[in-house]
């Protein structure tokens, strides 16, 4: 079963608005067994509407369209549907009451006819009312292909796609398994891990595919399979996991669950264990703070962060001496390790990530080549540095930095399980 998502607003064309509506709609269908086999973004523009529609109809089995059904006149969507089964818009009363109460609850402003013109649909359509905006969504179905239209306001699309859209379709169509098992690995390039699996991943079977998913400072490789028999779809790709995991031992980290991230199965690690963890972070500028406090539940394990970006306040805050810092450069296995400590004792936690070292672009304080980072991990009975050459782009050397930082600390926290 294929589907297509297309998605409509200029302003995703123009890079204005990231679109992470199609992701969220991936994941879903993916989910209940149907592939999305496109993304297609075009234009508010109803030539360019009508030309995605017919060419998606002849590709796949359902559409899933987002965006264009506000309430002003650059929003054609709802009209070029209609003009698309030729069908006329109709005013729907239980969507006219839906806006009446929805602006009586929330707006303070005056509720304009233009809004409630947002109660007209096609006459062909079965309304999905959207209880959190205006724009409701719309089914139609056209040559045993179904079109869904959705509003592009992300909370209201999710909204919709998961008590309305999903449960129809499930209902609709008989769908295979899709399973997904991604495995994080850290500290292997995509080319040594390849050279590494490169035996296993010959003999993989025809119908368990293996994609290398590369970022900064680790890897995902992801298997995929599908079937009609959920427990030999699992049992295979087990089976194969099974016959990979002595190659990577070493440098698996977890599983990927949905989101899952090596910052959440650290902190499972650490609430597992009943430990804590607090950092000190001068050229990651609190990345490695924001990474953990975007998990629920991180103020179990983690108790905070120092971003002590300036020197002084390495000095001042930290306490770093400042003898160190004049001997041995700001940017240094020592200074790194003075951090970490000391953040240990002010948090009085039991591990401490420290980091410092030159992003970029200039060299600032310390005359040390760009892309020099020192990170360094302490515990309450001891402290180690290691120093890494991550590059010249700026962005990449923090978020490598923080990654590298996470695996470092991943490791020492495996040590003492």
């Amino acid at each position: 079963m294929l589907a297509e998502i297309i998605t409509i607003g200029d302003e995703l064309l123009i890079g204005q608005v990231v679109d992470t509506n199609s992701a969220y709609i991936a994941k879903r269908l993916n989910k209940i067994g149907i592939s999305v086999y496109q993304i297609t973004s075009i234009q508010d523009d109803k030539q360019h509407i009508l030309k995605a529609f017919k060419e998606a109809e002849n590709r796949v089995d359902i559409i899933i369209i987002t965006g264009g059904l506000g309430p002003t006149k650059d929003d054609i969507t709802k009209k070029t549907i209609a003009e698309y089964f030729n069908d006329t818009l109709v005013r729907d009363t239980l969507v006219e009451e839906n806006i009446k109460e929805l602006w009586h609850k929330y707006v303070r402003q005056t509720l304009l006819q233009v809004n409630l013109d947002q109660a007209f649909v096609p006459s062909k359509a079965t309304v999905l009312m959207n209880t959190l905006g205006t724009a409701p969504g719309m089914w139609m179905e056209k040559n045993n292909k179904v079109f869904v239209s959705l509003p592009g306001v992300p909370f209201e699309m999710e909204n919709l796609i998961d008590i309305a859209v999903i449960p129809k379709l499930k209902e609709k169509f008989n769908c295979p398994f899709i399973l997904h098992r991604t495995l994080l690995i850290f500290g292997l390039g995509e080319s040594t891990l390849a050279a590494r699996i490169e035996d296993w991943e010959d003999a993989l079977p025809p119908e368990i595919k293996l994609a290398y998913l590369p970022s900064l400072g680790n890897m995902r490789l992801r298997l995929s399979s599908k079937g009609f028999d959920k427990e030999k779809v699992v049992s295979e790709v087990q089976k194969q996991i099974d016959q990979l995991m002595p190659l990577i031992k070493e440098e698996f980290v977890g599983f990927e669950d949905d989101d899952a991230s090596i910052e959440s199965i650290i902190g499972k690690q650490l609430t597992k264990l009943g430990k804590t963890v607090a950092t000190a972070e001068s050229c990651t500028g609190g990345k490695i703070a924001e990474r953990f406090t975007a998990n629920p539940g991180a103020s179990a394990y983690f108790k905070g962060s120092i971003v002590s970006y300036a020197t002084e306040s390495k000095i001042n805050i930290l306490g770093v001496l400042k003898e160190t810092i004049d001997s041995e450069s700001v940017v240094s296995s020592q200074v790194a390790e003075a951090m970490a400590k000391q953040v240990l004792n002010l948090f009085n936690t039991d591990y401490a990530i420290a980091t410092t070292g030159n992003a970029g672009p200039a060299k600032g304080d310390a005359n040390v080549q760009v892309g020099t980072v020192y990170i360094a991990i302490a515990t309450k009975s001891k402290v180690y540095s290691e120093k890494f050459m991550l590059g010249n782009l700026r962005l990449k050397v923090i978020n490598k930095g923080a990654n590298k930082a996470f695996e470092m600390l991943f490791k020492e926290i495996l040590k003492n399980r």
